[in-house]
């Protein structure tokens, strides 16, 4: 798999720092948005799911009907919607936007989040067995050129089958997310791209073993994609400044967000982020975890903090475990989204072809 780089599509603008102002789905703000990713050289956007937020599909498809290039790429939760439905709507975006949309599948690890959907499943390995048999059907759907019928504990069809496949006939990429052994045996099986949050280099060498020891027995090897939140700044001392600039900025603004700390975190993805902090060694001098800490690590919130070469060059130390797709966001979403095409990516694609050309005259 070659480099790629993923960034992040919000319904509107907003951050750790930035409380929202405006409509819920703000489609001034969406294309926009959009439209800075295709600009900036990256790869693929994300639309993220969580309760309660707008529908990440129909964001993700208006999103693409602005774009020429951009991949989409949409979070979903199974348990919620029919393996086969769900298959057909996304083999149908697939067809309109010629082959531009993938999936990232999101089990969930909070109860009291997946609650307000209606989760009837309370253990959270049952609710990743329920993921490996939705994921079943949805591949069966996409690939099977006959009906079939399919049984299992949490999903029973008969005589499905799909006239629509993904556009000329490719595998639409499938990333699974989740640090727990139930969901690194769901990723072992299906994931395409496994996807981590931003850990410690040993953190991601540990759970990127695990998920290929994991892969090994269906024959697979999936990629690894590594997500983080760049602070960058023209010098070292101003990037550190800029990084706790943007630390006291959200504390100060915890109520008016949404991102005071709940308790202590019931997925295993945000334990291990708030671990990060007491786990780096001299190689992850880049790596600032107060944000994480502050808000019990909801989501993406570890940050690489340095000037654009620095930060490239802390990227290429993940690059050499084997992460080939890096999600990065900032925390100021349009603007970053543009400084990150400027000086980041570049960057970290001329450290690669550099790595590339070396190994090739070995």
């Amino acid at each position: 798999m070659a480099l790629e780089f993923i960034g992040f599509i919000g319904n509107h603008n907003s951050s750790e720092i930035i409380p929202r102002s405006g409509p819920v789905v703000d489609r001034a703000f969406v294309e926009t948005s959009a439209k800075a990713h295709e600009y900036a050289g990256f790869d693929r956007a994300l639309l993220a799911f969580y309760a309660e937020a707008p529908d990440s599909m129909q964001v993700g498809q208006h999103a693409a009907s602005v774009t020429e290039r951009l991949g989409i790429f949409i979070a979903h939760r199974p348990g919620f919607q029919a393996p086969t439905i769900l298959a057909r709507q996304f083999a149908t975006l697939d067809q309109l936007y010629r082959g531009r949309i993938s999936i990232n599948v999101i089990t969930g690890g909070d109860s009291r989040e997946l609650a307000k959907d209606g989760n009837s499943l309370a253990d959270k390995d049952a609710r990743y067995a329920r993921t490996s048999e939705f994921l079943d059907i949805v591949r069966a759907e996409w690939t099977s050129e006959k009906p079939f019928s399919y049984k299992g504990e949490y999903y029973q069809v008969e005589n499905a089958f799909a006239q629509v496949k993904p556009f000329n006939g490719r595998n639409i990429d499938v990333y699974v997310a989740g640090a727990s052994e139930a969901a690194i045996q769901v990723a072992g099986r299906h994931a395409d791209i496994f996807a981590l949050w931003g850990e410690t280099v040993e953190q991601v060498r540990e759970l990127t073993a695990r998920v290929s020891a994991a892969a090994a027995p269906h024959g697979r090897h999936p990629e690894f994609s590594l997500s983080f939140r760049p602070i960058l700044a023209d010098t070292e001392d101003a990037a550190w400044a800029k990084a706790e600039a943007i630390y006291a900025r959200a504390q100060a603004l915890l109520d008016k967000t949404g991102y005071r700390r709940q308790g202590e975190p019931q997925n295993e993805g945000s334990r291990r982020l708030l671990a990060a902090g007491s786990k780096r060694t001299e190689r992850d001098s880049r790596l600032f975890t107060k944000i994480a800490e502050l808000t019990g690590a909801q989501g993406n919130s570890t940050a690489l903090v340095g000037t654009p070469d620095q930060v490239a060059d802390a990227l290429l130390d993940y690059y050499d475990l084997g992460v080939r797709t890096f999600l990065i966001r900032g925390f100021d979403p349009l603007p970053d989204v543009l400084t990150y095409g400027r000086d980041l990516i570049p960057r970290v694609k001329a450290l690669v072809a550099q790595r590339e050309r070396a190994a090739a005259a070995e």
